[in-house]
């Protein structure tokens, strides 16, 4: 019988959801065993924590721990932190030095943001998985090594696998043992325990007294959406705790410290829309949508080169003055524009053109906005789906044309 609570207080982990009780009993479990486990969850949500539990429960608890932020070191170099190089196998390397999977010999090697591996370091972690083999950078000798592994990540690796980021094969090994981490607003019943438990840690720590919160403001905390998770609610909690005087804190004052998301639903990195988070996408929806615009641009320009654009309104005779060879092309406000020569018409013409067309890009853009909000009836979620962006992008972009639906 596992004793959950006492796994709790020894890692410092607050909570009585079930879903996260789940998560530590599967690792106790695992934890007896060799298998590789893959931890995924959001960021924030303390992955961190079970690569720990599973390393003090197992027989290799005296041996070697290390966590290694894959996504930390640039990718030049990660193969070299991993598995070692040889002396002079590239520049800067002036000694041989072991890679984590040599000094880890024996011990548990917790790999976080295993998702941002490049391509070549995941063949290289996939024979170690399959065979405890290793090369080190710049040699051709074959290295054994007995480290357990545990990898964790908030990227969505199946997504991944489809774009050709992360190899199947590799996923699959890692992914021996499972174990997901609940995000915080699915445990809405912990939140206030975790307050409390940062709120007396401040306290201790900056020698003040602990802050409280009104039934209203408790309300409003439990249903937050909480994006960046514990480690957000552990910010927002010494916020409060050194920058209020009152001690008891209402919903009036805790709404300051929780950015809006007024019918926004969280937004999280996911590969499978990691090039539309940006703006960039809404600017090619935008300019696609002048491409027709430019078309008959350059076929009026063509058409004024060759002299058959007509005038805008009957020109009367008296404005014809043959010695000047005088051109009138256009009106400007109701009134006829002469020019010496029709050279002069396509400069004006052209800047006039340019000038427009430099404000038509956020005009365009705004206007398509606009129709994806009235298409769904004002639902921001789905007509940001349906212009290819966040709906942080979208929300952003309502408050900078102040666009009202």
């Amino acid at each position: 019988m596992i004793d959950i609570q006492s796994i709790k207080q020894r890692f410092g982990i607050i909570g009585n959801d079930p879903s996260l009780n789940r998560a530590i009993e599967v690792a106790v479990q695992v934890a007896a065993t060799d298998l590789p486990v893959f931890i995924n969850g959001e960021s924030g949500t303390g992955k961190d924590v079970f690569p720990q539990i599973i390393h003090q429960n197992s027989s290799r608890k005296h041996g070697p721990y290390f966590a290694i932020n894959c996504g930390a070191i640039p990718e030049g170099t990660i193969d070299s932190e991993l598995f070692g190089h040889e002396k002079g196998s590239f520049t800067g390397a002036y000694d041989t030095r072991k890679g984590y999977f040599e000094v880890a010999d024996g011990g548990t090697l917790f790999l976080d943001e295993v998702g941002e591996l490049p391509l070549a370091t995941q063949s290289r972690l996939l024979r170690v998985l399959e065979n405890g083999e290793f090369i080190k950078v710049g040699s051709s000798k074959i290295q054994k090594t007995n480290v357990r592994v545990v990898a964790a990540t908030n990227v969505d690796i199946p997504t991944a696998i489809e774009k050709g980021r992360f190899r199947e094969d590799l996923y699959y090994r890692l992914n021996t043992v499972p174990i997901h981490i609940p995000p915080l607003r699915d445990r809405k019943e912990d939140i206030k325990l975790l307050f409390r438990k940062f709120a007396s840690d401040f306290a201790e720590k900056y020698h003040i007294p602990s802050v409280q919160l009104t039934q209203d403001a408790l309300a409003m905390l439990e249903n937050y959406r909480w994006d960046g998770n514990i480690r957000q609610l552990k910010n927002v909690t010494e916020q409060i705790s050194i920058i209020e005087e009152a001690r008891v804190i209402s919903s009036d004052v805790l709404k300051n410290y929780l950015p809006s998301q007024t019918s926004l639903p969280a937004i999280f990195k996911d590969e499978s829309k990691a090039d539309s988070i940006s703006e960039r996408d809404l600017l090619y929806k935008v300019l696609f949508d002048m491409k027709k615009d430019i078309t008959e641009l350059r076929k009026t320009v063509d058409e004024l080169t060759s002299g058959q654009i007509p005038t805008a309104t009957p020109m009367p005779q008296q404005h014809i003055t043959p010695i000047k060879a005088t051109v009138i092309n256009r009106v400007d406000d109701s009134n006829l524009v002469e020019y010496e020569n029709t050279q002069d018409a396509e400069v004006e013409y052209l800047q006039e053109k340019q000038s427009n067309d430099s404000l038509s890009l956020q005009d365009k853009e705004n206007e398509v906005i606009i129709k994806a909000l009235r298409k769904y009836n004002g639902k921001r979620k789905d007509a940001a789906k349906e212009l290819g962006i966040s709906e942080r992008t979208l929300y952003r972009k309502i408050k900078e044309y102040d666009i009202k639906i």
